[in-house]
């Protein structure tokens, strides 16, 4: 029998089910490796399958195989960098990005810049440059069209009956302040590309297209307002929908589909969570009966079609991800696929979806598995079945030694509703010395059910891993998140706090604990040893805010990637006024409060971190030093707002796993 083989070597088969009682944990490096297979995309047709890793090679490349004849095509290889993004324009040409950040993800690895390729590996046209790279020609003529690295992809068009098209809209993104997107459609091929015969609103950052690619919504930004305006089929003039004060939309632009419908997100009223909802363009506002809602969570997903038609689904999460069916094949083969993987969530992405030649991948993973792909195909090549092993994400990772994630709710100590992630060892007896981690951002959702490195690898040595979504979070409901605006070391840092407490209380953690995470996460993390000196134990800090004032204000003498608008427009409301809210930035600015701070840290930093510059680092390590509390210290070379070199990611975790182990003792 056939089988999908990796082109640099064997893909592993079924998922077994390993017991591993008393056993030694899994080594660093199992979870801190880049992965096995990084991404699997079905062609248009569904004959064709493009998938990307490093497994056997230096870089992530990228290979094809075709699912009737079997056979396999390495079709793109670089030595400066790994392939990433890939998507089908049609079946006989692929796009995808490059990035390097082998030196760090600090270094001048840029935008991944833009290149097509036959499936073969014929034909490869770079499109888009790299940034910080130089361009390598063959002699020919073939780059004088190359585009600089400020376009960026909007969408690869839908295939249409009959046609097969070699286009994909891309924007030109201004280097002003404003950041303006003007849309153009480039040819795959020729690198040819000709401008759309429309007038764009003033100050337009993004758009919303149609499957063919046809423009529907423009977005604008501009001096502390946003604004959003719509274009009907065969319509040529843009309506507004709204020009509002940045934080005051009365709704965000979601999708559009090929009949013309806007489906935008809105909250129906102050305490509740955002709903998908057709907008009455004539009526100037959301439709009154919602078309998806998930209690208790922001919707977050999308609607499913292929290229057109009526919706054949909708793909969501709540505390994971799952997918409602209306097609009826849909539904029998969700349930089927759940009925062979159960207990875990399988995503189904298909082609020619319903038909009797239909030819589907499926992703299955839980919070124990990073991960397996699978093909079905409904009319399967002679001599084959219908469903095929292609490969696991994460091949070293054994699900039976891994920990289990649950979510639950509870509530913070003004009575807010407080969503906290526990992870443990499922055969973990009694309250266990607890690690709090701590999301970035803060202004984004912390996590979804899933395999997740730092959980697990902390799980893995003894902790259970408590995980708040404070307020500030989203995905939980807009007042949740706006809660959160001028809170920083305050309410959400109570939230925090109030989780590991809860967590206490259930027997789920132990009067031991220390606070950990990165960016935001670091700078809670030192707030959280300031502000709560008595709950934790010690504190692990990276790539840390450190210096309130410095963030909010920004210096001369110190460069970032913040920009100004945001120092003007967002941060104020967010974080504080650097002037009116002086008093309040300094007392919650873990350097101007570091004599307070009498607990053993951990702090690690990007010495090329352009988001929170390394001068945050050395300022609070000085400042800890002063106070006569010399931190522990480690800065990587090359790195920048996080690590991506393997062997800093092993070398961090080894660390941070040693500091916990000397001040919890697990």
């Amino acid at each position: 029998m056939k089988t999908i083989k990796h082109w640099a070597g064997a893909i592993a088969g079924l998922w077994l089910t390993l017991t591993c009682a008393h056993a030694a944990p899994p080594p660093t490096e199992v979870f801190f490796k880049d992965p096995d297979i990084a991404d699997v995309r079905l062609s248009p047709s569904g004959r064709l399958l493009a998938l990307t890793s490093a497994k056997g090679l230096g870089r992530v490349g990228l290979a094809v195989f075709d699912l009737s004849s079997g056979k396999v095509v390495r079709a793109a290889q670089f030595s400066d960098g790994d392939i990433a993004q890939v998507q089908w324009v049609n079946d006989n040409r692929l796009i995808f990005g490059v990035v390097d950040e082998s030196n760090g993800s600090g270094r001048p690895n840029g935008q991944p810049g833009l290149f097509a390729v036959n499936p073969d590996g014929s034909d490869m046209r770079q499109l888009v440059r790299r940034m910080g790279k130089p361009v390598i020609t063959d002699g020919s003529n073939r780059n004088e069209r190359l585009l600089d690295w400020n376009h960026r992809l909007l969408r690869v068009p839908a295939p249409q009956p009959g046609k097969t098209g070699d286009e994909v809209l891309i924007a030109h993104v201004s280097n002003d302040a404003d950041h303006i997107a003007t849309p153009l459609w480039l040819n795959t091929r020729t690198g040819r590309t000709r401008s759309l015969e429309s007038q764009a609103p003033p100050h337009t950052i993004d758009w919303l297209t149609d499957s063919r690619g046809e423009l529907r919504v423009a977005v604008t930004e501009h001096q502390g307002r946003k604004g959003a305006y719509w274009r009907g089929p065969g319509e040529q003039a843009w309506r507004q929908l709204y020009d509002t004060p940045l934080f005051q939309t009365p709704f965000s632009p979601h999708s559009v589909d090929d009949a013309g419908q806007l489906y935008v997100l809105h909250t129906p009223s102050k305490d509740q969570q955002l709903v998908l909802s057709r907008y009455d363009v004539e009526r100037g506002a959301p439709a009154p009966q919602p078309v998806v809602t998930a209690p208790g969570f922001d919707f977050w997903g999308q609607m499913l079609n292929e290229g057109g038609g009526a919706a054949l689904g909708v793909r969501l999460t709540t505390d994971g991800e799952t997918t409602v069916w209306f097609h009826p094949a849909l539904k029998a083969l969700q349930a089927e696929v759940d009925a062979r993987m159960p207990g875990r969530i399988n995503r189904i992405d298909c082609r020619r979806c319903g038909q009797p030649d239909m030819t589907a991948l499926v992703r299955s993973y839980s919070d124990r598995d990073p991960g397996q792909w699978w093909v079905y195909q409904a009319q399967p090549p002679d001599g084959e079945k219908p469903w095929r092993a292609v490969g696991r994400v994460r091949n070293d990772v054994k699900p039976a030694e891994m920990a289990q994630m649950d979510f639950h709710r509870t509530q913070a100590r003004d009575g807010r509703d407080l969503p906290v992630w526990v992870t443990r060892k499922p055969d973990a007896q009694g309250p266990l010395p607890a690690v709090v981690l701590v999301h970035g951002g803060p202004w984004v959702r912390g996590n979804v059910w899933g395999w997740r490195a730092y959980g697990q690898f902390l799980a893995s040595r003894g902790f259970v891993v408590i995980e708040p979504e404070f307020r500030g979070s989203t995905g939980y409901g807009h007042e949740h998140y706006r809660a959160g605006f001028k809170q920083w070391g305050q309410a959400m840092q109570d939230d925090v706090a109030d989780a590991l407490r809860w967590a206490q209380q259930q027997g789920i953690a132990s009067d031991k604990a220390c606070i950990a995470g990165g960016s935001y996460g670091g700078y809670s993390t030192l707030m959280g040893l300031i502000k709560d000196p008595d709950l934790y134990q010690c504190g692990v800090a990276w790539v840390a805010v450190t210096d309130l004032d410095l963030y909010v204000s920004g210096s001369w003498w110190v460069r970032d990637d913040i920009p100004e608008a945001g120092r003007q427009y967002r941060l104020p409301d967010m974080v504080g006024d650097a002037v009116k809210d002086a008093d309040m930035i300094v007392a919650n600015s873990p350097l101007k409060q570091a004599a307070r701070l009498k607990r053993p840290v951990l702090l690690a930093f990007g010495e090329n971190d352009l988001r929170v510059p390394l001068a945050h680092g050395k300022r609070m390590r000085d400042a800890l030093r002063e106070a006569g509390n010399e931190p522990e210290w480690v800065s990587y070379p090359g790195e920048g707002h996080g690590f991506s070199i393997t062997s800093n990611r092993v070398d961090f975790a080894d660390r941070m796993a040693a500091f916990l182990a000397k001040h919890l003792k697990p």
